[in-house]
This record gives C-alpha cells, sequence and structure tokens, in this order.
C-alpha cells in the first residue's frame, strides 16, 4: 500500500523548527550583542584602563642619592653606577638549577648564594633581586649573548654608595644598607610610600640615617610600552628623579682624620665643639670600621670580626659610650660652688693627702697632700681633698640641681640618632634606678667620691665637651650639631642649619672668669704643664684619670699589674682660646693611664691644628700613639699641605672583577652644585665593597651587657642598643653598697 504522508504537517514541523532555530540564533546574537554592549559600554573607563595598563608599564626612577661634604667641600660619601645580575623568582621554574647556569657564564661564589638567599627572605618574590653586583665588562657581555637562556634573569645599573675615606669619620657619616621588611611595613604607612617606590636603600646608621629625608631625593616615573613579552618597545613619557640633597657637615674631615691616626690602635672618643655656635668640630670613635662592607650585605667573615671584637668598632664611643669623668669634673663642681655659695674662690681648705669620712679614709695624691688649697689652686694642682669636703658640703641633691643645666646626665640633642642620656646621680635617680628598698637609699657615703667625677658619675665625651663650652662661653648655650647647612642641586639653593639657642645659664662673669683662669693655671704650672710648653695661644684645660675597677682601701694601684682593660682612663677637657674660646674638647683615651700621658697629647695637636693650621709631623704622631710624648716633637707640617689619609680598600670577593684605584677624594666647590653621581656604569672603585653574604645589621644585633659585665671589661662603656633609642635611665654597672664605699680614688 502507499502511505500517504501530511505535507500540511510536516510543513508546519518544518517552519517551527526554523523559527526555533532562528529565535535560538537570535537570542545567541542577542547575548553576544548585550556581552559587546555591557564590555564597550558600561565597563569601558575599566577595561580600557586594564588593556593599557597591560601594554603600558609604569617604572620608578630611583633619584640620585645626595652627597654629603664636610665643611671644606671634601666629599665623604657619593655615588657610582655599576652592572648587576638581577633575578626574579617568580619567573624562575627552578632557582637553584638556574642559579648552578648562570654560575657557568659568570663567576657566583658562595658568598652571592648566601646573600641572595637573604634578600628573598626580606622581599616578595616578584621582586628583581641582585644575584651579582659590580660586574665587569667582560661578565656583561658573557652573559647579554646567551640571555635568550635565562628567562627572568636580566643585567641593570644601580646606584651604589661609596665611602671614598673608609674608616675616617664612619660612625659621624653612617652607612646605607638594603631596606628591611620591618623599614617596609613603616615606610608603607608613612606619607613617603610613593616616594620609595623603586627604593632598595635606606640609611641605617648616622647622618645617613638622621638626614634621610634630604638625602634619598624624589622618585620619578617613566612609561614604558611593552610586547605581550613583556619587552619594552618604546619610552611614551617620563618624568626625572629629583636627586636627594647636598649635606653639609659642620667636621674638618682633616682634624678628624689627624685624631683618628694619633689614637692608633688605642680605644677612646675625642668631641671638639665651637662654643660660639654648637657646631661640631671633630666627633671621634675609636676603633672604626669601614662602612663600605655594609652598602650591599656585610659578608659573615667581616662581620663576625667586627661584632665580636673585644675592642668593639661598631659602638659608637662619643655618643653612645659613657665613662666617668674624674678630675676633668672638678671645674664643674668648682663653679657649683660659687654658684650655690657653698665656697668663695679665696676660702681655703687643707689638703693632708686623705679624706676621712667615718672610719674610711678617701686617698688623694698618693701619701702627701697639696697642704693649704683655695679654689684655683684646687684646679690647678688637682686636689682630690678639697673636692671630697666640697661634695660632702653640697650633698647630692645640690649637685644635681647645680650640674644637670650643664648638660650632665641629659639629652644633648645632637642630630644623630642613638645618643644615651649618662647618669648625673640624685636620690630621686636611684630610687628610680633600683628596685629593692636597701638599694634605693641614698648612703652619705656615695656623696663622697661623686666630687672628683667618680661613682654613680657616668657621661659620654659628648656631654663633657658640650658643658666645657657652656662653661667657657659664660653659660651661653648651643643645641650641638653635626650638619652645618643643606644644598639644593637643583635650584643651588643653601639652607642654613640654624645655631639653636637654648636658654643661657646665669653664670657671673666673675665666677668664669676664676675657672677659666684657674684651668689656663693647669697648663702653665699645673698637670699639663709640660704638653703646652711653647704653644703660640694660651689655653685652659683639665687632666683626668677615671678608674676602671676599684682598688680596696689598704691597696694601692699598680698598672703594670692589671690587664690593659682594667686600667685607669685617661681623660682631658680644654679650651682656647682662653679669652675668647673658639674650640672646646673633651677626650679619652681607654685604659691609657694619667690624663697628661695620654688624652693631653692627643687635645694640643687639635688645638695646634685649629688655631694655628699646624698639623703634627710623622714622627710625632708616631709617639704620641705609643704616648711616648707630651709637646709636639719633630717638624711641623702646615696643615694645609698635608693630604687625606687614602682609604682602604675593601677585599673583594672571589670571582669580583679587580677593582680599579679611587682617585684622591673630591673637593666640591663651595660656590656649585654637588654631582650626585660619579661614574658611568663601570667595575667598583676600589673603596667599594665586593658582593658578598649578608648577615645582620649592628643594630639588629650586638645585645647590650648584663649589669654586671664579665670580664676582662669591667667599667667599660656601654655596647649598642639594639634600637638607636636611648633607654630612659641607664642602669649602672655595678649595683650599691649598703655600706661605705672602700675605694682608692686618685
Amino acid at each position: 500500500m502507499t502511505e500517504l504522508k501530511n505535507v500540511e504537517l510536516e510543513l508546519s514541523r518544518f517552519r517551527a523548527r526554523v523559527l526555533f532555530a532562528a529565535a535560538m540564533v537570535l537570542l545567541g546574537f542577542g547575548l553576544v550583542f548585550a556581552r559587546l554592549a555591557y564590555l564597550q559600554v558600561l565597563r569601558y573607563d575599566e577595561l580600557s584602563t586594564r588593556a593599557e595598563n597591560n601594554r603600558i608599564s609604569v617604572v620608578p626612577i630611583v633619584p640620585n642619592r645626595g652627597l654629603i661634604l664636610d665643611r671644606n667641600g671634601v666629599v665623604l660619601a657619593n655615588n657610582y653606577s655599576a652592572y648587576t645580575l638581577e633575578l626574579t623568582p617568580s619567573k624562575l621554574a627552578d632557582l637553584d638549577a638556574t642559579i648552578d647556569e648562570l654560575a657557568q657564564v659568570v663567576n657566583v661564589s658562595a658568598a652571592d648564594r648566601r646573600r641572595f638567599k637573604r634578600l628573598m627572605e626580606d622581599s616578595k618574590s616578584f621582586e628583581s633581586l641582585p644575584l651579582r653586583t659590580r660586574l665587569s665588562d667582560e661578565e656583561v657581555a658573557r652573559f647579554a649573548v646567551q640571555r635568550y637562556r635565562f628567562p627572568g634573569v636580566d643585567i641593570k645599573a644601580r646606584l651604589f654608595r661609596n665611602y671614598p675615606l673608609g674608616e675616617v669619620g664612619a660612625h659621624v657619616i653612617g652607612y646605607i644598607g638594603r631596606i628591611n621588611q620591618a623599614e617596609k611595613e613603616k615606610i608603607d604607612e608613612s606619607e613617603d610610600a610613593a616616594n620609595y617606590r623603586g627604593t632598595d636603600y635606606i640609611g641605617k646608621l648616622g647622618i645617613e640615617q638622621s638626614y634621610e629625608r634630604e638625602l634619598h631625593g624624589v622618585t620619578g616615573f617613566e612609561e614604558v610600552e611593552t610586547s605581550a613579552g613583556g619587552r619594552a618597545v618604546r619610552r611614551l613619557r617620563s618624568s626625572p628623579a629629583t636627586p636627594g640633597n647636598t649635606v653639609v657637615l659642620s667636621i674638618d674631615i682633616k682634624l678628624q682624620a689627624l685624631v683618628e691616626q694619633l689614637y692608633g690602635n688605642r680605644r677612646g672618643a675625642l668631641v671638639a665643639i665651637d662654643p660660639k655656635t654648637g657646631e661640631v668640630l671633630a666627633f671621634v670613635s675609636k676603633p672604626s670600621f669601614d662602612p663600605n662592607l655594609f652598602v650591599d650585605g656585610i659578608d659573615v667573615e667581616n662581620w663576625k670580626a667586627l661584632n665580636e671584637s673585644i675592642d668593639k668598632p661598631l659602638l659608637n664611643r662619643a655618643l653612645r659610650g659613657t665613662y666617668p669623668p674624674g678630675s676633668t669634673f672638678k671645674p664643674f663642681m668648682a663653679m657649683a660652688a660659687l654658684n650655690s655659695g657653698k665656697r668663695g674662690p679665696h676660702q681655703v681648705i687643707f689638703d693632708g693627702g686623705s679624706f676621712m669620712f667615718g672610719n674610711h679614709r678617701f686617698r688623694s695624691h698618693g701619701d702627701g697632700g697639696l697642704g693649704m688649697v683655695d679654689m684655683h689652686r684646687s684646679i690647678v694642682k688637682s686636689s682630690n681633698v678639697y673636692y671630697y669636703s666640697l661634695a660632702n658640703e653640697m650633698g647630692v641633691d645640690l649637685m644635681y640641681e647645680q650640674l644637670a643645666p650643664f648638660g650632665f646626665g641629659q639629652l644633648t640633642g645632637i642630630d644623630i640618632e642613638g645618643e644615651v642620656r649618662g647618669v648625673l646621680p640624685s636620690t630621686a635617680w636611684k630610687r628610680k634606678a633600683y628596685k629593692r628598698p636597701e638599694q634605693q637609699k641614698w648612703y652619705a657615703g656615695e656623696t663622697i667620691s661623686l666630687g672628683i667625677g667618680q661613682g654613680y658619675n657616668n657621661f659620654t665625651m659628648l656631654q663633657l665637651a658640650n658643658a666645657m663650652a657652656t662653661l667657657v662661653a659664660g653659660g651661653e648655650r648651643h643645641r650641638p650639631h653635626l650638619v652645618r647647612e643643606i644644598r639644593d642641586v637643583v635650584s643651588r639653593e643653601r639652607r642654613a642649619v640654624g645655631v639653636e639657642h637654648i636658654e643661657p645659664l646665669d653664670l657671673k662673669p666673675e665666677h668664669v672668669d676664676v675657672i677659666r683662669r684657674a684651668m689656663y693655671g693647669v697648663t702653665q704650672e699645673g698637670t699639663s704643664t709640660r704638653v703646652f710648653m711653647g704653644a703660640p695661644y694660651q689655653s685652659g684645660g683639665k687632666t683626668g684619670t677615671a678608674q676602671a675597677v676599684g682598688v680596696r682601701q689598704n691597696e694601692k694601684y699598680n698598672a703594670s699589674r692589671l690587664a690593659e682593660y682594667l686600667r685607669d682612663h685617661s681623660l682631658y677637657t680644654a679650651f682656647a682660646p682662653v679669652d675668647d674660646p673658639k674650640i672646646a674638647l673633651a677626650v679619652i683615651v681607654e685604659n691609657a693611664g694619667f690624663g697628661a700621658q695620654a688624652a693631653a697629647p692627643i687635645a694640643r695637636r687639635v688645638l695646634d691644628y685649629w688655631l694655628s693650621g699646624v698639623y703634627p709631623s710623622e714622627e710625632d704622631i708616631a709617639a704620641s700613639q705609643r704616648s711616648e710624648t707630651s709637646a709636639p716633637i719633630g717638624t711641623p707640617r702646615l696643615a694645609a699641605q698635608v693630604a687625606l689619609p687614602a682609604a682602604v680598600a675593601a677585599v673583594p670577593s672571589t670571582g669580583a672583577s679587580a677593582p680599579a684605584p679611587t682617585a684622591a677624594p673630591a673637593v666640591v666647590p663651595s660656590g656649585t652644585a654637588a654631582p650626585a653621581i660619579a661614574t658611568t656604569p663601570a667595575s667598583a672603585p676600589a673603596s667599594a665593597p665586593a658582593a658578598a653574604g649578608s648577615a645582620p645589621l649592628p643594630s639588629e644585633s650586638a645585645p647590650p651587657l648584663p649589669d654586671k659585665p664579665a670580664a676582662p671589661r669591667p667599667g667599660s662603656p656601654l655596647p649598642p642598643a639594639p634600637t638607636p633609642a636611648p633607654s630612659p635611665v641607664p642602669v649602672p654597672a655595678r649595683e650599691p653598697s649598703p655600706t661605705l664605699p672602700i675605694v682608692e680614688v686618685r
């Protein structure tokens, strides 16, 4: 049979299918057009910005760091550019394998690997990190021809900090180091976050740290068009970086270098101040260190040598080392007596060689005394008995009231971080410093040795020099400062760091004259007569000998029987000229004995340099280093004709290119703006450190000593604290005794 088809039904079904298909097609196109409209219209701004960001990369331009100059224009810190081999960990599939392959092209030492691993711990995986720094031109060429093998690895030109004079003035200048995680977080929370985009280094110590904002400059940027593979195609626009400002110090670096040379291998500190302005002329801490070692991460060996040295080269003794002032305290005690009315200049005390307090005998000059002593003679001949009895009459709290205004036991406010307060004792201080009730009580016998600068008295050389400047200036006070002016390298504008006057002390001119004349007598007929023999100017001074350890009542001090670190400290304070002081200073040579033997000769050479423009002979410098001379010997030289010492170059790590010799330190004329960069990409200069394994910075290690330091360093200055902030109340190195002290004091 023939099957009959329902054509109408078939056509109806076909039409339905076509309509459904057409509807689906229209729906699909509708969705496409709707999505297109959503993306092209509603989200146009957002997506166009994202697309532009994929096409355009904004690269920060790190500014050249500002120079640091001394008062005469000598460059103390500058920059140079060198090639670095850098890796971006997030772009590498196998980091260790990549480094192994790179080591076949350029030399990568074990120290480089350790430093890179340490940088990775403190950085994010997408940041570019240097594996090798200061590549030679040959190494750059070798890598360039094989660059295609190493995606995520690139050659960059980076700026490096350089300290041309090496160890000279290192504690003042400071150094820069790579920004750690804590510093990153602090920067991100500050208003300077945008200005530190792309910056890897920051000031860590000294002027580099305290004047970071002036030295850093303003970060620029450039917009670069990139390909899909991330390669730069062309630069679209840019905003140049603004170099950091030039910081001019009040330090005379030649004087600084002379003092450091005079110390030789001895330890100590010297601070010299202009009493009229508060400018610091020399700020010496010995031994010192080479700041170039820290710029790119100090290697483990050098860090261990610095951190574990018994001489503590990382300790800024001028700022953080506290010492008993010894007899250099006596002129201030005399002024306190005059101000308080406890004694007049002509009142006479009998010095029989010792002072009895109860059953305890405080010794003076051996077994003999000075006889009848007035105030003038007590300073000239350094009578201990005079000041034992004066301290007993005044009492500790009156002494505090009279001496604190001179800055003892107070922060001077100098313009670098890390200053410690020291200790000027009082009954209130002792109650705060100790916990147990029997320790908090002040015993009358503890007052006696304070009169000669012993006991709890502990001050920095900065405080002692600042107090001397205040005293000889008749009570005029200025906040000591190390920076003289700031120079804008763009506008060439000079901004003087204003002399900050502090309310003067109410000192009577006749009283000041008594002290000045007595200290002048010290150099003419007193304890430093031989040192200042033949000086072409009139100066005043005071010798001091401070105990590092106590001596029992029935024993005598014998330096030859003691280890070096247990011997007395040698101190001297000085000013000149007598009638119009232009310089005041305080100097200490640790464990060097009598003040006139080691400290006073250094002070004499400083005054000769500053007032007469005279530089000691090589023979005299060598004898001074051994404490074998008083007045200068040999033929002196004109200071202007003596060259600055050359810096000692850091030892390059294995595989680093041999550095070229460093030229003599540049001098920037006072009327010109200093350039912010010294060279084009090249090998490192001699004074720049080689790439090496990284280690903790001094501020991140070196824990403070316990209250009772272990042998062989009792009586040594406090070590650096973990943070630069000084403690509010330093705890003395020894605990008080509930009984009267039984010591021999000289």
